[in-house]
């Protein structure tokens, strides 16, 4: 695999010449809309083993290699016809062959709403170790709303992806409840109901496990959270199921805020079997205009996490989006979300180069609409590939999508090509 960054005079055909690929594999596996316009500063997959490299004026092998990241001693094994390096010549057709090593196994959740398209699912499974279906939301009593997750749970496990159910203290026809929180971690009658409605769902339905998703705890439940994820492992473990948590981005133990206090990183990670961190939504809905995983920040995260929490069990946080935000922000004001295909469509639309910020390792572009300055930040390859770096890095058990509704193949490109990817059976 390559990714290529498109410059001045770069075309699909161009691009097909070069890489011999297909013209159809390359606008299948970057989502092109528009064929026939390329922005300056898109990232471009190009799904290959190898390439064909014509040889230009004052290049060497150690210019070339460097260009394709690989290595003068992999591109003489690959060509035996040259018998002298430094004798290449202007014109000379060279092969270029890229690593098949993978950097390990990796597990990888995905989030998926049971409205998913069946298709953005179907293509996306291949790349999952868990599908976490979002979500059962807890009432009062401790009983459950219902959701249609029976033809996502069976779609899973065609496809030796574990299905995980997902609780959450989403208030019914609103949003995470601090108080609804505060009624399930402090009634232990509740608790017991809750978690019998729990193992009834997961056997009748089939899950795998189960996920706890509990945000915007009060901090003066902290304890009564750790003391309810331990009855839940306490529950869950003996009859087989795994047990994961979603936690905060955090980057100390006493980290203030709402969103973080409540959640103990060392509880969760002696006591469950991963932990997912929520390492996105720095540049938010409504929020100012700013990446939504910046990699300095997102690795801040990390260093913390993986002195409290033994890093296998840590699968950290992608989003699988991007949003549109309009200048000059002002408070209240909402960004427009947008898939990450559908920004670089968007880009191509009103003819924006796209641009790269080297510390958040991430493109972005501006555009002007009615007369207003408009900004988008997004995920491209790159960003991806850095972010997937970080699971090698840091040695942790791998990542977790926000969400896989929408089908994003240079992503699963990337992936696959650096990680395999574990199945449950």
């Amino acid at each position: 695999m390559i990714i290529h960054i498109v410059s001045q005079g770069d075309s699909i055909y161009s691009l097909s010449r070069r890489y011999g690929i297909s013209i159809q594999k390359i606008i299948a596996d970057n989502s092109l809309e528009d064929t026939e316009r390329l922005m300056i500063g898109q990232a471009i997959v190009i799904d290959t083993d190898s390439v064909n490299h014509t040889v230009a004026p004052g290049e060497s092998l150690y210019s070339i290699a460097r260009r394709y990241d690989t290595t003068v001693f992999r591109i003489l094994s690959a060509n035996p016809s040259i018998t002298d390096p430094a004798q290449i010549k202007v014109g000379q057709v060279i092969v270029i062959p890229f690593s098949n090593e993978k950097l390990g196994t990796i597990d990888v959740n995905g989030y998926a709403f049971p409205s998913i398209n069946s298709a953005a699912l179907e293509n996306t499974l291949p790349h999952l170790t868990f599908l976490s279906i979002f979500s059962y939301q807890v009432r009062p009593d401790g009983s459950l709303a219902p959701i249609q997750d029976v033809p996502l749970i069976q779609a899973a496990w065609r496809q030796n992806v574990g299905p995980m159910m997902v609780i959450t203290n989403i208030k019914e026809g609103a949003s995470f409840n601090s108080e609804l929180a505060h009624t399930i971690l402090t009634d232990q009658n509740v608790q017991n109901t809750l978690l019998d409605n729990v193992v009834k769902t997961l056997n009748e339905k089939q899950y795998f496990g189960l996920d706890v998703d509990f945000e915007y705890i009060f901090p003066s439940d902290r304890e009564n959270y750790n003391s309810f994820i331990k009855k839940v492992v306490d529950r869950l473990h003996p009859l087989g199921y795994t047990v994961t948590t979603a936690l905060a981005p955090k980057t100390s133990a006493d980290q203030p805020g709402l969103l973080y206090e409540a959640h103990d990183y060392a509880a969760h990670g002696a006591l469950v079997d991963h932990v997912i961190l929520m390492t996105y939504e720095w540049g938010y809905t409504y929020g100012p205009a700013r990446a939504v995983a910046p990699l300095n920040l997102v690795e801040e995260v990390l260093k913390y996490a993986v002195t409290v929490i033994p890093s296998k069990k840590i699968l950290m946080g992608i989003p699988n989006y991007g949003y549109d935000w309009t200048l000059p922000f002002v408070q209240g004001s909402s960004a427009r979300p947008l898939t990450n295909p559908g920004a670089v469509n968007l880009a191509s639309r009103v003819g924006a180069q796209i641009m790269f910020d080297a510390q958040a390792q991430s493109p972005f572009f501006s555009y002007y609409e009615s007369g207003k300055q408009h900004v988008v930040w997004f995920e491209d390859a790159r960003s991806i590939e850095a972010k997937l770096k970080l699971v090698d890095k840091y040695d942790l058990g791998g990542v977790s999508y926000w969400t896989i509704n929408s089908f994003f193949p240079q992503n699963w490109i990337v992936l696959n090509s650096m990680y395999n990817v574990r199945k449950v059976r």
